[in-house]
């Protein structure tokens, strides 16, 4: 006999405090039992979001397989946010969601399918996701699950300075993706909230190396000391100057920092050396409206610290900004065809014109480095998915930059390119970073 939802879910949130990780699958599934259903497991997405894999318990051995996203009923509820139905077995797949960020699916197989089931698995996976978000910041165990390969070291430092992926409120989204995830060199990005702002910051390190990540994350710490402080972005630039040139003499960095302002869409920006931003009106590019003249990149020292100069713009509802560093348009494909501005546009707004909720990475790529940063900016409420799931609104800034390197597999774009376009068919032509 069914328990009573409350009393189920008042029973899982007690345990939870003291279950350990190993034990979160087993307590999933036996608030399952409670509440009427066959059975439920946890999927976690990947680093790379290619794939959901099931969260483990003490019989490792009898996990479900790990489930692509692309193809898949699993990996539909996760790209769309939205709940999905399956059958053989029968089964209710619902986005795991912490915030506005997703994090998983929960499957739930019952032997039909009725408004009870559904309110309590939609209960089920509130729940479910905050417990995993918990503790996911000390549980070494919730890491590998999401991770199909060792990390290397500069690539371990750069992940543990960055963010939660995805944050919002109900007039912004910001929505950060770092790739690829195991390798990573001197490129990083960092987003946050603060008195009615967003602050986004993109930065790229020169090199791939160690010493790059030690250059992008001196420049996040600078950024977030900073801002925390109450310090403008003329501020922050300054003291990652200072930073970088004291504690990684040499070491140069290009960045964009910019704040948002919720209530009004004012736009303002420094550029450090990176190629101008980008702005995307109805799906298209506004010619030179972000464009200014360059100033020098960051780490240069006291004697060619130059007055950075704060750019300003009016952004309009469902304007995007995508900031980019030339690894994406310097890429070029096997027959030596540069990829380019246009192409990198055309793929933007064809992955914003088809409604994807928010950005997951393509396919894994052998391209060394690529950080996309992706805030919405809009005056109006947002949208829901059925069941009260949040529904991001089409994003408005996209912050990219990728490093330059080995091929990625013929008919793929670049990796930062192809991460807004999951519902795309591939790009006419192999690229290749250089």
């Amino acid at each position: 006999m069914p328990e009573e939802p409350r009393a189920a879910l008042a029973l899982f949130l007690e345990r939870s405090h003291t279950a350990a990780p190993l034990q979160l699958p087993q307590l999933v599934d036996e608030a399952a039992r409670r509440l009427g259903m066959v059975s439920a497991t946890v999927y976690l997405a990947d680093v790379q979001e290619n794939l959901l894999v099931p969260l483990p318990g003490p019989g490792a051995g009898d996990n479900a397989p790990a489930l692509t996203v692309e193809g898949t009923v699993a990996g539909w509820a996760y790209r769309t946010m939205s709940l999905r139905l399956s059958r053989q077995p029968l089964a209710v797949w619902l986005p795991l969601v912490d915030g506005i960020a997703r994090i998983g699916v929960l499957q739930i197989v019952a032997d039909q399918i009725t408004s009870a089931i559904l309110d309590g698995a939609t209960q089920l996976a509130a729940v479910t996701a905050l417990t995993v978000v918990s503790k996911s910041g000390f549980s070494g165990l919730l890491s590998r699950a999401a991770r199909r390969r060792p990390m290397t070291t500069a690539a371990e430092m750069v992940w543990a300075f960055l963010p939660p992926r995805t944050l919002g409120t109900d007039k912004v989204t910001s929505t950060a993706v770092l790739e690829p995830a195991y390798d990573v060199g001197g490129d990083a990005s960092d987003h946050g909230l603060d008195d009615g702002r967003l602050h986004l910051t993109v930065v790229d390190a020169m090199g791939h190396d160690l010493a790059a990540g030690l250059a992008s994350a001196v420049a996040l710490a600078g950024c977030r000391a900073t801002r925390r402080a109450g310090g403008t972005l003329t501020d922050i630039t300054a003291r990652i100057d200072e930073d970088l040139h004291h504690w990684r003499p040499g070491g140069l960095l290009t960045g964009v920092f910019a704040y948002l302002d919720l209530d009004t869409g004012h736009l303002s920006w420094i550029n450090a050396g990176h190629p101008p931003p980008l702005l995307i009106r109805a799906h298209h590019v506004v010619a030179g409206a972000l464009e200014a003249h360059g100033e020098l990149p960051l780490g240069l020292g006291p004697g060619y610290q130059p007055s950075r100069t704060v750019h300003q713009a009016q952004l309009q509802p469902g304007d995007r900004i995508l900031i980019h560093t030339d690894g994406v348009t310097e890429a070029r494909s096997a027959t030596g065809r540069q990829f380019g501005e246009n192409q990198l546009v055309d793929l933007v707004t064809r992955a914003l014109a088809a409604g994807e909720p928010a950005p997951k990475p393509c396919a894994a790529s052998s391209t060394p480095s690529s950080t996309t940063t992706t805030a919405s900016y809009r005056t109006t409420p947002p949208s829901s998915w059925p069941n009260g799931i949040p529904r991001p609104n089409p994003p408005t800034m996209i912050n990219l930059s990728v490093d330059r390197s080995t091929p990625t597999t013929r008919g793929q774009a670049p990796s930062a390119t192809t991460l807004l376009t999951p519902t795309m068919g591939p790009a006419s032509h192999g690229w290749e970073s250089r």
